[in-house]
C-alpha cells in the first residue's frame, strides 16, 4: 500500500526519538531519515523503524519468569519467540545491472561481440552494488563477466587473425 505524507512524518518522528535517546548513532539516523522520506510504500517504511519503540515505553519493575509448559515427559518447553508479521524483513531482489551483464554476456554471441563489453562493465557494477547492498545475483554478475571476456577475446582474437591471413 502506498504511503502518505503523514505516515511518513510519524515515522520520521519515531526515528527522531529513537535518536534522542540513544538507540540510533547519528549516521544511522540520517541513512533512515533519508530512505524514509523517500519511502513511497509502507513495506519500504516498516523494516526502518520496526526495531524501534513506536509510543511511550513503560517503566516497570522487575517481572515474574514466565511459566514453561510442562510435556508429558515432565520436561520443560522453551517458548518459541514471537515475531510480529511486520517485523519480517522484506525480500531480497536480485541486482539488475547483474541480470543485464548475464543477459549481454549470453547475446554477444549472437550479436558478432558487441555486447560483450557492457556485459563486462554490467558484471563490475553489480559486483561492488552487491558487495555495497546485500542484494542478490552474484552468479549472475560473474557469468555475466566471463562470458563477456571470453567473447571479447574471441572477438579480438579472430580480428588479428582475420588481419593477418588478410595482409599475407
Amino acid at each position: 500500500m502506498r504511503a502518505s505524507d503523514a505516515d511518513r512524518e510519524r515515522a520520521a518522528d519515531v526515528l527522531k526519538a529513537g535518536y534522542a535517546e540513544g538507540r540510533l548513532s547519528k549516521d544511522e539516523y540520517d541513512q533512515r531519515l533519508q530512505r524514509v522520506h523517500s519511502a513511497a510504500t509502507y513495506a519500504e517504511i516498516q523494516p526502518l523503524i520496526v526495531d524501534l519503540p513506536q509510543g511511550p515505553v513503560p517503566m516497570s519493575g522487575p517481572q515474574p519468569a514466565p511459566v514453561l509448559p510442562v510435556t508429558f515427559q515432565g520436561h520443560p518447553r522453551p517458548l518459541a519467540p514471537v515475531t510480529p508479521y511486520w517485523a519480517a524483513p522484506p525480500p531480497v531482489s536480485n541486482n539488475g545491472s547483474a541480470v543485464g551483464a548475464l543477459i549481454c554476456g549470453v547475446l554477444a554471441p549472437m550479436t558478432w561481440g558487441v555486447t560483450a563489453v557492457p556485459a563486462v562493465i554490467l558484471g563490475h557494477k553489480a559486483k561492488s552494488e552487491i558487495k555495497r547492498t546485500g542484494e542478490r545475483g552474484e552468479g549472475y554478475a560473474t557469468a555475466g563477466l566471463v562470458i563477456g571476456y571470453l567473447a571479447i577475446a574471441f572477438w579480438g582474437l579472430l580480428i588479428v587473425f582475420g588481419l593477418g591471413l588478410a595482409a599475407a
